[in-house]
């Protein structure tokens, strides 16, 4: 993999004491927690850092930041004259011809499922998915629109589950079969798995876990017009076409930055475009000022990112300012040794303790000692972390720290580093007991997930 070249922020003409005022905004926005970060200017990486346990190396679950990446493989399909954007959807499922009869529903085109626009006005997939769990473009299908197709927009999962399954078709490949010589291989991108329903197809509109430094050539690839390393990777109109609004969605939320338009498979943002997912997955692209923002998190407040972004970064883009080489030591010093936050407390002691009022059913003991977290689940599965006091132990999947923060009381924390998900354990030394509860719950479809499920991406039927 060719490094992407890196230098100081001065170098890029961008002012380093913005990019730490974002830091210091992002870290102090209450329900905001910061996982990784990388920041690029003119090509070049200017900025960059990962908040322990997570680490360069490490591939973490992107949500619906997929999206773009589903979107993508429909444009390398549509220049290689496999994707028609006008065909009707139904044309790809000739086995649901007869049974698809509503002319609302063969009404709905292939650019209408790449842009949010089959003409429903809520999201879709919980019907699709009771309709018929086997093949939920059937059960998407089976619901017509109620809106116009082409005009009225919905965030739905369906349509881009639905456009992953067309893909697939046309290219005879999963997404990820057809990416990694198109795609991944060129960009240098190793490391890129997909959860799959059924077995063999890959979902598309969630379930795509790579690095944030992927993230950043993905960005990167958009914000240089579809060219790397003096290849057309991707055809310039496809670009254009992706990044502009295809359909509008203003009045459809409270945040000003999901309401500007959706392109294909990324939103339009006040400034930019960008791909997003679930928690604080970000790709934002920055034609203007030609950056990029690769950012992982985990919050519930993603437009306060994006606000923290417009407020510090953009002013910082204008010019590096005085005392320039001062600005960025000191942003330098402020990516060193970065680790998620936790409380402190004295070293653990040695016990063992069962659920009490729980969240998590699955979770039903805890067993504790200075250096060792054991996690016992119904099903008998044991999952054994290390604990080192004051630092997070490097782990691929999970990672945990815990104190003991008065007389009576350990808590842990459990960080899945594939995710953006903590578990919070709270341990009473007086009952023998525990409670547990997500910061966010997964998006599985029910917060009694088993822990190893998380820890390792399972097929979407078994969420």
């Amino acid at each position: 993999m060719t490094p992407l070249p890196r230098c100081t922020p001065s170098a890029q003409n961008t002012d380093a004491r913005g990019v730490s005022a974002f830091l210091d905004a992002i870290d102090g926005e209450s329900g905001v927690e910061a996982h990784s970060l990388m920041l690029l200017r003119h090509g070049h990486v200017i900025a960059e850092g990962w908040w322990a346990p997570y680490s360069p190396q490490g591939i973490q679950h992107l949500y619906s930041l997929s999206k773009s990446f589903t979107g993508t493989a429909a444009g390398l399909a549509w220049a290689e004259g496999l994707l028609d954007l006008d065909a009707p959807v139904i044309s790809h499922f000739p086995e649901l011809d007869a049974e698809i009869t509503d002319p609302r529903s063969r009404s709905i085109l292939v650019r209408h499922i790449a842009s949010m626009a089959a003409g429903h006005t809520a999201e879709q997939w919980d019907r699709a998915w009771a309709a018929d769990r086997d093949e939920p473009v059937r059960g998407f299908l089976l619901h017509p629109p109620d809106g116009v197709p082409g005009t009225t927009f919905a965030y739905s999962q369906p349509t881009t589950y639905t456009l992953a399954a067309v893909i697939q078709r046309v290219t005879g490949q999963t997404l990820t079969e057809y990416l990694r010589p198109r795609l991944f291989e060129p960009l240098g991108i190793d490391k890129a798995t997909w959860v799959q329903h059924p077995a063999g197809r890959d979902i598309g509109f969630i379930g795509l876990s790579t690095t944030t430094e992927a993230v950043a050539r993905l960005g990167q690839l958009y914000a240089q017009g579809g060219v790397w390393d003096g290849r057309q990777l991707l055809a310039p109109e496809w670009v254009a076409e992706a990044t502009r609004a295809q359909v509008g969605n203003s009045g459809t939320g409270s945040n000003p930055d999901w309401s500007q338009g959706y392109g294909f498979q990324f939103w339009m943002s006040r400034h930019g475009y960008r791909g997003d997912g679930a928690y604080g997955q970000f790709c934002v692209v920055l034609p203007e000022q030609d950056a990029v923002l690769a950012l992982t998190a985990e919050t519930e407040d993603m437009q306060a990112v994006l606000d923290a972004a417009w407020t510090h970064l953009l002013p910082a883009f204008e010019g590096a300012g005085h005392d320039a080489a001062a600005a960025d030591k000191a942003l330098e010093h402020r990516l060193t040794g970065l680790q998620l936050p936790f409380p402190t407390g004295a070293e653990v002691p040695t016990g063992e303790f069962t659920a009490a009022s729980s969240v998590l059913s699955r979770l039903t003991r805890v067993a504790l000692s200075p250096q060792v977290l054991a996690l016992h689940e119904d099903d008998g599965t044991v999952t054994t972390l290390p604990l080192v006091p004051g630092a997070w132990p490097t782990r691929e999947h999970m990672a945990a720290r815990a104190a003991r923060t008065d007389a009576d009381t350990v808590v842990v924390h459990v960080q899945f580093v594939q995710t953006p998900h903590k578990l919070r354990i709270t341990c009473d030394l007086r009952t023998g007991t525990f409670d547990a509860g997500w910061r966010t719950i997964p998006l599985t479809g029910r917060p009694s997930t088993a822990l190893s499920a998380l820890a390792q991406p399972t097929p979407l039927d078994a969420l």
